[in-house]
């Protein structure tokens, strides 16, 4: 019952300190926030094409992988024989 009461203790130092940091650590960082730089803007997006003009050489590139691929597969004969 010893062992029990003094785990219950601890736990309760635990929360204790867990909320008194969540209370009061905010406010103490409140008072940093005024004195850092402001965000930099975001640069604007800018295209200039060159990502969908690859985009599509990519695609161009895997329908004639794909096109070559059936083109073969139909010239081999399915009952070949080695000799």
């Amino acid at each position: 019952m010893e062992i029990n009461k003094r785990m219950c203790n601890g736990l309760v130092v635990v929360v204790l300190i867990a909320v008194i940091f969540t209370v009061f650590m905010p406010a103490a960082a409140e008072g940093h926030v005024h004195h850092s730089f402001p965000p930099a803007p975001a640069p604007a997006p800018t295209s200039d094409g060159t990502t969908i003009d690859q985009g599509i050489a990519y695609v161009l590139m895997l329908l004639a992988l794909v096109l070559t691929y059936l083109i073969h597969t139909l010239e081999v004969p399915l009952n070949f024989q080695v000799i």
